[in-house]
């Protein structure tokens, strides 16, 4: 496993123990986006963020 997609589980880990500590039901479901497309990328290597990025213009 390569540390860019460590990186992704960490912080995917990260943003679902706030979810979890501030309340499953009280945050919004966008909330919820980030850690998915994390973990997608993590386990994929393909990076949906990266991608748009990319796709705007930034390198």
């Amino acid at each position: 496993m390569s540390a860019q997609r460590m990186l992704f589980f960490t912080v995917a880990a990260l943003l679902l123990t706030g979810i979890g500590l501030t309340g499953w039901r009280e945050v919004h479901w966008f909330l919820y986006v980030v850690p998915a497309m994390l973990v997608f990328a993590g386990i994929s290597g393909i990076c949906p963020g990266l991608m748009l990025y990319k796709k705007i213009g930034f390198k």
